[in-house]
């Protein structure tokens, strides 16, 4: 006798559906895979088209810039007078285009073409000696861009007033810095000296226009604090956000422990100039005034001047020590040690980062006398154990202010800092 197995319908309807639904969780995942994919690919073409749009008009400003060029050659001859401005806008369209090369051909015959049509110094020529500068720096040509930033400080020095001939001032002291850490010439110890110069000169400028108590006279002071720094034989932050941890020149070294004296008393005078400048302002405030007298006791310190570096500091606690608000900004200003120096611009450290986006973190002390103690490093990325290294023994070289408790410097430890090393 044959036995047949009898299935109900719901069973065979359940068996089914259990396959439609395997198969279409096979087939899921595909179909999700490639809409994304499709959208990536979509915005890929987009950026494309963007980017080609964008070179598409810059390219068109470069033929239309050398249409008119040549239209006026033909017409009015190629020493013409109006070329000029034409050829700067198509230097400045050769320099978004990235055609470096050719950018500065074309704004050195606009430079020569205003020499011919107005004079060896005509104000016509302070933009296409800039542009021809930025794109020498964009080609790594340095040598080239601080001939051309001299032969710049000469134009202006000829051809600019008031306001504009600081400012001028200010912009060369910057690219003395820079120079300077580019290692840029034979002299660089004489970069230094040329930057605090150069803040001076502008501080004389904008004081005539302004006056001696004017808050336009601080940016050339703290210039001028900030080159007093480096002429002393400060080494970390550079102008670019960045922090050296080796040494200074070799053939600086000597001048700047003979400069050391001066640089401490020029340094001195630059901060009580701001101090002076600070409490004249009507609307001068606590943290204003605080925050100079605090910059004064950190350079006293950081020369060694220690007990005129105490003396300070007790003197702006006993200044923090009335009323709530005042006593919350001396906890900000003196509760914790800080790396010497902290001027923005000339930072021994970096600024610690959270726990979490720090690649390296270390625990350490600091003494009463300012020295870091018992660095310990607590993260475990091994691959940065070079770079780590480095940065240890920048910590360890560093001065710091301690803390100030009731007036008087005091031991600090357990301090966990971390830092993002990408900086270094």
């Amino acid at each position: 006798m044959k036995h047949t197995i009898q299935q109900s319908p719901f069973k065979v309807l359940n068996f089914t559906s259990a396959c439609l639904l395997l198969v279409a969780a096979l087939l899921w995942p595909p179909f999700v895979s490639t809409a994304a994919e499709l959208e990536t690919q979509q915005a890929d073409t987009d950026a494309l088209e963007r980017e080609e749009g964008a070179r598409e008009t810059l390219l068109s400003d470069v033929r239309a810039y050398a249409q008119r060029i040549q239209e006026m050659e033909s017409s009015d001859g190629a020493f013409a007078p109006g070329l000029t401005e034409d050829l700067l806008g198509l230097g400045l369209a050769l320099q978004r285009n990235g055609d470096h090369e050719q950018a500065v051909k074309v704004f050195k015959r606009g430079i020569h073409l205003s020499r011919i049509n107005e004079g060896l110094y005509s104000r016509r020529q302070l933009s296409l000696l800039q542009g021809e500068i930025a794109s020498h720096i964009a080609m790594g040509a340095l040598s080239e861009a601080d001939e051309r930033q001299r032969y710049l400080y000469r134009v202006q020095a000829k051809t600019l007033s008031d306001v504009t001939r600081g400012q001028a001032l200010m912009q060369h002291a910057l690219w003395q810095r820079q120079a300077y850490e580019a290692g840029i010439g034979e002299d660089p110890f004489a970069r230094l000296v040329n930057m605090w110069s150069l803040y001076r000169y502008a501080l004389t400028e904008f004081a005539k226009i302004d006056g001696e108590t004017s808050p336009t006279l601080l940016p050339p002071l703290y210039g001028m604090l900030r080159a007093q720094y480096l002429l002393s034989g400060f080494v970390g932050e550079t102008t670019n956000g960045r922090f050296r941890t080796g040494g200074i020149y070799g053939d600086e070294e000597s001048r700047q422990i003979a400069y050391a004296s001066q640089s401490y008393k020029q340094g001195s005078s630059v901060i009580r100039a701001i101090y002076d400048i600070e409490i004249a302002q009507n609307d001068v405030k606590l943290e204003d005034t605080a925050e100079v007298l605090l910059m004064l006791g950190d350079w006293q310190f950081w020369h060694g001047k220690r007990n005129e570096a105490l003396e300070t500091y007790g003197e702006l606690y006993g200044e923090l020590a009335e009323g709530e608000a005042a006593q919350q900004l001396r906890g900000q200003l003196l509760d914790t040690p800080q790396p010497l120096p902290g001027l923005i611009g000339v930072r021994a450290l970096p600024e610690p980062v959270d726990e979490q986006e720090g690649r390296l973190l270390l625990e350490f002390g600091v003494s009463d006398r300012g020295r870091v103690v018992n660095v310990v490093r607590l993260d475990d990325n091994v691959q940065n154990d070079t770079k780590a290294g480095d940065v240890i023994s920048r910590l360890k070289r560093t001065p710091f202010r301690p803390r100030i408790d009731d007036g008087l410097p005091v031991d600090t430890e357990g301090l966990r800092w971390a830092y993002d090393i990408s900086v270094w």
